[in-house]
């Protein structure tokens, strides 16, 4: 791969903004350089822009190098990044499974790229060589979702190594839900795999989506140009300073997922005892997808007794289609009890 090639000449060619806390490194204990109020102790100064000892912390539950972690305002700054530092606008494109997160197109649109879908196959699974020729020479990124947000389940392994292996430009593997899944993450694979970009988020099993804090992992290289493209201080000091003793907390996050998983499991085994629950589809994330055929008579009726899941109705493959999320013992229970109750 030729990182050079890939990326947009003039984001290669910029020089990146050099803040203060950029300039200095070391200790001191007279700050006169970035312009700030000295009289608001604790929160007047700009914080670390590269995150460093939070990063720290996550290198080592990730047994992975602090320089191959970006650090962004959740998982949505560093895809929106990914795009603006690689594709050229009304240029380039962008190939992606369908269906799957839709914040992808989102950030293609927002940036001029051209999208491209490929439409998993019956078991929401994808074929390599269907992705591989949706791209040509002006393809840049391919975008995987696994486990896949809406229908829940991992992609093919072997699938994927295929495309990282086939693919000239980035593969972004997005494991917002990989905590719950069975498979190991893709992490072990960066070394292997120069072109890889992974994706992780403190939304999920952390319990941190109030935070807005996302993870990108790549080779230093390309965690470079994410730095050299972010806003100067992209993650504030409450952020760093809080989830930082939260990554801390790694029993209290297994004992969630294992609440979790229990929780998915008592869902599949009471839905499937409803007569209109048609498929439950098979699930490695922290929610299901259940095909109930009139999924917009029954979102409705949900949301009038102030039970909200997400109506999945009108994405692809996602026809008659509630996607639910597996939520505390209670609401758990009061999501059945309620479609129990239902005229349907």
């Amino acid at each position: 791969m030729n990182l050079q090639q890939l990326v947009r000449k003039n984001v290669w060619d910029m020089k990146a903004y050099s803040s203060a806390r950029d300039e200095f490194k070391g200790e001191a204990s007279v700050f006169l350089d970035a312009n700030e109020n000295p009289l608001n102790d604790k929160y007047n100064r700009y914080p670390d822009p590269l995150q460093w000892k939070l990063k720290e912390k996550i290198a080592r539950i990730k047994d992975i190098k602090a320089e191959k972690i970006f650090l962004g305002n959740g998982s949505d700054e560093p895809i929106d990044l990914v795009i603006r530092i690689f594709c050229d606008p009304r240029m380039d494109n962008i190939v992606a499974i369908d269906p799957t997160y839709g914040m992808y197109q989102v950030c293609a649109n927002v940036n001029d790229i051209e999208y491209r879908k490929v439409l998993l196959n019956e078991n929401f699974d994808i074929d390599a060589q269907k992705i591989l020729e949706r791209t040509d020479d002006k393809t840049k990124l391919i975008f995987l979702c696994s486990p896949n947000n809406p229908t829940g389940n991992l992609l093919n392994r072997k699938e994927i190594e295929k495309i990282l292996n086939a693919f000239d430009g980035i593969v972004i593997v997005d494991e917002a839900y990989i905590d719950f899944a069975s498979e190991t993450t893709w992490l072990n694979d960066l070394d292997k795999h120069p072109n890889l970009v992974v994706l992780q988020t403190f939304s999920k099993a952390w319990g941190l989506a109030a935070v807005r804090l996302g993870m990108a992992f790549a080779s230093p290289e390309i965690i470079n140009l994410f730095n050299k493209v972010k806003y100067p201080y992209n993650v504030n000091i409450l952020t760093q300073n809080f989830v930082s003793e939260e990554v801390e907390k790694l029993e209290l996050r297994r004992q969630w997922i294992d609440i979790l998983l229990k929780g998915r499991e008592y869902l599949k085994n009471e839905l499937a005892k409803l007569p209109f629950v048609e498929r439950i589809y098979p699930t490695d994330a922290n929610f299901l997808l259940v095909k109930v055929g009139d999924a917009n008579g029954i979102y409705k009726k949900l949301a009038d007794k102030g039970v909200i899941v997400r109506n999945r109705n009108s994405v692809s493959l996602c026809a008659g289609c509630l996607r639910i999320t597996v939520g505390t013992d209670e609401e758990n229970k009061t999501l059945i009890k309620t479609l129990s109750s239902l005229d349907i």
